[in-house]
């Protein structure tokens, strides 16, 4: 299952950093971070919980950029 999600990032980097973070996040089949419309697509591992995978992504996300936000309605 894949979901889109509305997020907060500053810069290009940071959100190749996210991206990465995201990436290595147990649950996470694949993820991919858009600077320019500031979009986060996470594709999840089958029979993975979205709301308890999308917790892991938004604090190994926050380790990387302090800054980085994702839209709580979202999760």
């Amino acid at each position: 299952m894949k979901k889109t999600y509305n997020i907060e990032v500053d810069c290009a980097n940071c959100a190749n950093l996210a991206e990465d973070a995201a990436r290595k996040t147990d649950g996470v089949a694949n993820a991919t971070v858009n600077f320019m419309t500031q979009k986060m697509i996470i594709e999840f591992e089958e029979g993975s919980d979205p709301v308890s995978v999308m917790k892991k992504v938004r604090k190994a996300c926050k380790k990387v950029d302090t800054d980085f936000e994702i839209e709580e309605n979202d999760i």
